[in-house]
């Protein structure tokens, strides 16, 4: 027997792993191993497609739900939020690869990020609704364009950030905030796309 061990018997003790709390860095909010796991993904994919200088920051409210939806997941067909992006600056994906479309709009200096890096998965779990939790992410938001992405501009695209669009252009993120007459593009709308394009010409 080692010095210092008494005799047992001894009694072992279980870990209780899943009575760890994590908060998840996209969000804010407390969240379990997978959801860490699959904004690690997100986070990967995001990073991959960044270009070196960033000419428009494209910034929604929270990440799509599903992955098809999102611009840079690695594999299936663009849809949702992705295929009203490509669509409203320009980019086609009809007959390219992903990374051929990634490349793409890579080169052209967008970015897209939001607020809440993870998806909107029920909004009743969220203390003090949307609002409320957008408004809790803009400080760290703030600090990560001005300090890191550092953009020429940034374009509002997505409705639920009209609840804290007036916070967005009050801060000092160190570029204009190009906005749709006072509001967010909507990009789902054919309209909406066209004024996006035609602030983005009118911006050079």
């Amino acid at each position: 027997m080692r010095a210092g061990l008494k005799s047992g018997p001894y009694k072992i003790l279980p870990i209780m792993t899943n009575s760890i709390t994590l908060v998840c860095d996209g969000c804010g909010q407390a969240a379990t191993a997978e959801h860490i796991t699959r904004r690690l993904q997100r986070l990967e994919w995001t990073t991959r497609c960044r270009p070196v200088h960033i000419h428009t920051l494209l910034l929604g409210a929270f990440s799509p739900l599903r992955d098809e939806e999102s611009l840079y997941a690695s594999g299936g067909e663009f849809c949702g939020e992705a295929a009203q992006i490509l669509d409203a600056v320009g980019i086609s994906p009809a007959g390219k690869t992903r990374d051929a479309v990634h490349a793409e709009f890579q080169r052209a200096g967008f970015f897209l990020t939001h607020v809440s890096e993870c998806p909107l998965e029920d909004e009743r779990n969220l203390k003090g609704g949307i609002q409320a939790a957008l408004k809790k992410r803009l400080a760290a938001v703030a600090a990560r364009i001005r300090r890191s992405l550092k953009p020429k501009r940034v374009m509002a695209i997505t409705e639920e950030l009209a609840v804290v669009l007036d916070d967005i252009v009050a801060m000092d993120l160190g570029c204009p905030v190009l906005l749709d007459h006072g509001k967010p593009f909507l990009l789902e709308s054919e309209n909406g796309a066209a004024r996006l394009r035609e602030a983005l010409a009118a911006a050079g």
